[in-house]
């Protein structure tokens, strides 16, 4: 369920020749006759009428299954605005090796839809993607926060649209347990460890801690983190900027001992606990609370007999010492290997909110585009997911997918390992800041 989908390994591809200015591409697609899909307005355009009718375009992504079938219903809607069609290309989880060996064999994909923008900055590297300033830029400022525009640029160039995002910052709960303890979904951290408390008190145990699965507990450093260092220093810490024994972590790490040290919050089967079986333990009666992203909603359905926003329900991961809403996520951002004209006029459909709002109606799924109607949302509990994640006054990507993976990705070894045996024993946060820098010293190089 981590969105550390792709295979970062600092491979290096072979360099696209003879790209094109964008600038001089976009004049080739529209020319002077005034037609334009996705247009500058925000319509999402439908002025295209079969304007690239007979063209083919191929589009590779990840998905497979359900999240497949609705994305090619976006790609089905594209098709009736402008004629081209689109074939879908799954790659599995290792998408950068096929996006890898499909430039090496000069036959790369027109569109890659890419998990984690470590990927993008691979692509850009090697010469691999156009810049889209000049095809979707206009949309991107129109619809995204500047945060997601960020994201979607190196070097202050624009080169991909965030299509599709995760929010990571929510816990899930029982409100059945909540209810019999008396306790209300906490605002604030120190709520968090008094209702824990308070939690406990009542016999049951308050959380489940999925530590046999090392992302899930870097998904609850980077929430700390960000809350108590702030935007800047997190971006600083991913670039390696400062080190991991910076007064900042062993404050996190420190707020993260308190919780996981606490007696009787933490479940004692949680250090070899998988992430499913993190959820099912609370949604099964044996814990009140879990902490991961909106993710949680789909397992709650598949493994248990709970009825999400009936026996289950989330709140915002808490404030920490006064901080504002942050939320910390993942996403998909969709990118533009060749030069077809067609492919460009699909990365700006899928910038604007009409393409976001067929898959949020279909159900499974978050939009970071700020103008997709929420009420489009199947439920309540996508909604106020999806509304946190846009909403938020800070969103930071994922850390450990922006980092090297062999410090941020890779199981046994770096932030899993480290973190795992502090969940283990978390006496110690200097200790472990300190196993943190050398793990990155040596990841970084």
């Amino acid at each position: 369920m981590s969105t550390r989908l792709g295979d970062r390994t600092g491979r290096r591809w072979w360099r696209l020749l003879g790209l094109l200015a964008v600038l001089a591409l976009v004049a080739a697609g529209c020319g002077d006759d005034g037609d334009d899909t996705g247009g500058g307005d925000g319509d999402g355009g439908g002025g295209g009428g079969g304007d690239f009718a007979g063209e083919t375009i191929e589009v590779a992504a990840v998905w497979s299954g359900a999240e497949q079938e609705a994305f090619e219903a976006v790609l089905a809607e594209f098709t009736d605005r402008t004629g081209a069609e689109v074939t879908f290309t799954s790659t599995g989880d290792d998408i950068a090796t096929v996006i890898g060996n499909r430039l090496e064999g000069g036959d790369p994909p027109d569109v890659a839809v890419l998990p984690q923008p470590g990927l993008m900055s691979d692509l850009v590297a090697d010469g691999a993607l156009q810049p889209i300033e000049e095809i979707a830029g206009s949309e991107v400022d129109e619809h995204y926060s500047e945060d997601w525009r960020t994201l979607g640029s190196v070097d202050d160039t624009l080169y991909g649209v965030w299509f599709k995002a995760a929010n990571k910052s929510t816990f899930w709960y029982r409100p059945e347990a909540f209810e019999q303890a008396g306790v209300e979904p906490p605002e604030t951290w120190d709520d968090l460890q008094e209702v824990a408390t308070t939690i406990a008190e009542s016999g049951v145990t308050p959380l489940a801690v999925a530590g046999g699965d090392g992302w899930t507990l870097t998904d609850w450093f980077e929430n700390v983190y960000l809350r108590v260092a702030g935007p800047e220093k997190y971006d600083q810490l991913v670039a390696h900027e400062i080190p991991w024994t910076d007064e900042s972590v062993l404050t996190a790490l420190t707020h993260l001992q308190e919780l996981w040290s606490a007696p009787d919050v933490v479940h004692p089967e949680s250090n070899g606990m998988s992430f499913p079986e993190s959820v099912t333990t609370v949604f099964r009666g044996d814990a009140a609370m879990v902490f991961e992203g909106d993710f949680v909603a789909g397992v709650i359905t598949d493994e248990t007999d709970a009825v999400v926003g009936e026996d289950a329900d989330f709140f915002d991961f808490p404030s920490v010492d006064g901080s504002e809403p942050m939320v910390v996520g993942g996403g998909d951002v969709a990118v533009l290997l060749t030069e077809s004209e067609a492919a460009a006029e699909l990365i700006r459909f899928l910038a604007t909110p009409e393409a976001a709002e067929i898959w949020a109606e279909i159900g499974g799924f978050t939009s970071p585009n700020q103008n997709v109607d929420t009420s489009l949302y199947p439920d309540d509990i996508t909604r106020r997911s999806a509304e946190a994640l846009v909403e938020a006054e800070t969103f930071r990507f994922d850390l450990s997918d922006l980092v090297p993976s062999a410090f941020g990705g890779t199981p046994a070894q770096g932030m899993w390992q480290v973190l795992q045996d502090f969940l283990r024993d978390p006496s110690d946060p200097q200790a472990t800041a300190e196993r943190l820098e050398a793990a990155a010293a040596q990841a970084y190089g």
